[in-house]
């Protein structure tokens, strides 16, 4: 056997993947990443393969980077960890000074976890006990949206709306009340025509605030783009209806910009784009520039000061984690904050936006595809039996999985969610190995439609 047999037959034996049907894995050729070069990822046999969707939505700036990696070294040499529960450590407090000043005011206390599940379930647990220590304990459900997908902790789980990843886990979860998502491809409220309906889905939100907002305490949104329900992008005006109305009620607002933030949508949060302030923004991901498992929940003066009392009142926030802050994580978000500014992510996502339409173009005529989504680098190629009817292929036939593995063959790494096909590059990646990523996805396309036309 060759050392990547080894090491795969060693995967099968003793690896439970996430989100993996296993059968199916065990059953397929696989690869194994063993090192990676800016935005390439190489395999135990040197095949090197863009990484077409960031390492999961997390890598910004490609694999290696001196800074970063410069900033980890220079923190190993003082220390790897200490906890925060009792005692601060110096690269949490930069950091958090740092996350004050670019997050919107007046958001600027910030409470650190390990991964997007942690950064909601923080922001969950943080509202509702709020809510309930200050004048508000009629306040106790939450409002969510329907394709929302919030990580995989059971409160983060219970405003997700994922049936087929939530679904297992209904008896565990606490009821929210679920508002439909703009899905415009698939409309969720059957209009035949939803790119005029005026948002009719912001019209259903707000009938629920108006029946039910006297008891809610907080709305769970990825804004402007749910990542896992297949980078369904909302039209202009929905998060920022979403915020006012919420505002109007007296309803908390929880952006999980887990996948969104750190420039990813062209602005450096979500939010921004339309001038959103949320009560709650959750980071994560991309935070660290996708080293190290790092989150961030950063909210108001306000809410914060709604935890102070002596301790005997019962006022503190019980809640969390072995690395909070953990100082390795935290200096390698310091460097990747520092990358950002100089070299001007932002400006650079706006500006190969138009590049990444034009390549995306050819994939839009395919004979399967019947929808492509773009909110900066974030990219769903919706694969359908029949575009006339948007019909879609019986699960069966995996057609987004063979699409995925095609895409292997041409040299770069995607994922599919279904039958959606996920681009999600590093915001950092140029227009070269873009154009190359977007060239083996329609290559990989053609090639299934091959299979399944004739």
């Amino acid at each position: 056997m060759s050392r990547t047999d080894e090491l795969l037959a060693l995967d099968r034996r003793f690896l439970w993947h996430p989100f993996t049907a296993q059968e199916a894995w065990e059953s397929e050729p696989q690869i194994a990443i063993e090192r990676a070069e800016g935005m390439y990822l190489v395999d135990t046999e040197g095949r090197r393969y863009i990484d077409g969707v960031s390492s999961l939505w997390a890598n910004v700036f490609g694999h290696r980077v001196p800074e970063i990696d410069t900033a980890i070294r220079a923190q190993l040499d003082r220390v790897a960890h200490t906890t925060l529960l009792g005692l601060a450590n110096v690269p949490s407090i930069e950091l958090a000074e740092r996350i004050a000043a670019i997050v919107p005011f007046p958001l600027r206390r910030t409470f650190f976890s390990d991964d997007g599940s942690t950064a909601v379930e923080a922001a969950v647990k943080l509202a509702y006990q709020f809510c309930r220590q200050n004048g508000r304990e009629r306040r106790t459900r939450f409002v969510a949206f329907g394709g929302g997908y919030h990580g995989d902790t059971v409160g983060s789980v219970s405003v997700g709306g994922i049936g087929l990843f939530h679904g297992a886990y209904r008896p565990l979860l606490f009821d929210v009340h679920r508002a439909p998502y703009p899905y415009c491809y698939r409309c969720p409220l059957g209009k035949d025509d939803p790119r005029s309906c005026g948002t009719a889905c912001l019209g259903v939100f707000e009938r629920i605030l108006a029946e039910h907002g006297a008891g809610i305490c907080a709305c769970v949104i990825e804004p402007r783009v749910q990542g896992a329900a297949g980078m369904v992008v909302a039209p202009d005006g929905f998060v920022r209806g979403v915020a006012d109305a919420c505002r109007r009620h007296g309803v908390l607002l929880i952006a999980d910009e887990v996948a969104t933030g750190v420039a990813r949508t062209g602005a450096m949060f979500a939010c921004d784009l339309e001038g959103v302030v949320p009560d709650f923004l959750c980071l994560a991901k991309g935070l660290t520039g996708g080293y190290l498992p790092m989150a961030a929940t950063v909210t108001t003066e306000e809410i914060y000061r709604g935890f102070l009392g002596p301790p005997h009142a019962g006022r503190t926030f019980f809640h969390g984690h072995t690395y909070t802050g953990n100082p390795l994580a935290a200096a390698a978000a310091g460097a990747t904050l520092d990358l950002v500014r100089e070299r001007r992510l932002v400006e650079h996502v706006r500006r190969i936006s138009v590049d990444f339409d034009a390549m995306l173009e050819p994939i839009r005529s395919l004979r399967s595809v019947g929808d492509v989504r773009r909110q900066g680098v974030m990219v769903g190629i919706e694969i359908v039996a029949d575009r006339a009817t948007r019909a879609p292929f019986p699960p069966e036939r995996r057609v987004g999985h063979r699409a995925a593995m095609a895409c292997r063959r041409h040299g770069a790494i995607v994922r599919p969610i279904g039958d959606v096909l996920i681009l999600n590059p590093p915001p950092a990646i140029d227009t070269g190995t873009l154009a190359a990523l977007c060239s083996a996805a329609a290559t990989a396309i053609r090639e299934v439609e091959a299979e399944e036309y004739g």
